[in-house]
């Protein structure tokens, strides 16, 4: 009996999260609702819709927030285990690719503004640092992005080496640098100045450009080549 009375199958077909999304659509649900639906059935204590609700407390009820706990955080919620946390998880990411998508409106890099709107929707919630390059062609047009390193929360290392062997790869004429502060701090340090100053004459060996080194945080971004640091 106490199973049936916190299982949603028990409620009216109208107040369902799963009919209303089919009879509605889904913006007219709470985001307390869909995580139900992610998190698919509750337990003998709790409905599914008190779970989603004590996970979005444990995000502040802030889904910007939730964006940044990992499996491991939601499993320390009651209720959650490894698969429910596993199932939100994927689908926070996937909602955080697509806002990074969204966000590179323009096919061709024509400022730093263009690849920091991108930059910013990608790293918004890494609490550790996370080096990535992107790699474009003879119009400027990205071919290819690519995590080439992620380490802790003071820095990472990226490799000269790997960069130039993935940019031979993929055709590139050109490169973007760029890495997080999850800090928030935009200022580059010495070992990003020289790090960006051994990938740049790597490239040039090899006749390829390097664009720019874009650091980015919650805070803003900070571009080398707008600095005339390249």
């Amino acid at each position: 009996m106490q199973a049936r009375k916190h299982s949603i199958k028990s409620w009216a077909k109208a107040d369902r999260p799963r009919e209303k999304l089919l009879s509605k659509s889904p913006i007219a649900l709470t985001d307390s609702e869909l995580l139900a639906i992610l998190i698919n059935v509750g337990n003998r204590e709790q409905s599914a819709l008190d779970l989603a609700k004590s996970v979005l407390s444990a995000g502040r009820n802030n889904l910007q927030e939730l964006g940044k706990l990992s499996v491991y955080d939601l499993m320390k919620i009651k209720g959650i285990g490894e698969t429910k946390a596993i199932t939100i998880v994927a689908a926070l990411e996937l909602g955080r690719r697509r806002q990074a998508a969204q966000a590179l409106t323009h096919p061709v890099i024509s400022c730093s503004r263009d690849v920091a709107n991108y930059l910013q929707s990608l790293y918004q919630d890494h609490r550790h640092e996370v080096f990535v390059v992107l790699f474009l062609n003879r119009a400027n047009k990205i071919r290819h992005a690519e995590v080439i390193s992620s380490g802790g929360l003071t820095g990472t290392v990226a490799d000269p080496r790997i960069i130039m062997r993935k940019a031979i790869e993929q055709e590139a004429v050109a490169l973007i640098l760029s890495h997080n502060h999850p800090s928030g701090n935009l200022k580059p340090s010495k070992a990003d100045e020289e790090l960006t100053y051994k990938i740049k004459e790597a490239a040039r060996l090899l006749d390829i450009r390097v664009m720019d080194h874009i650091i980015v945080s919650n805070e803003g971004y900070f571009s080398f080549a707008d600095e005339g640091l390249l």
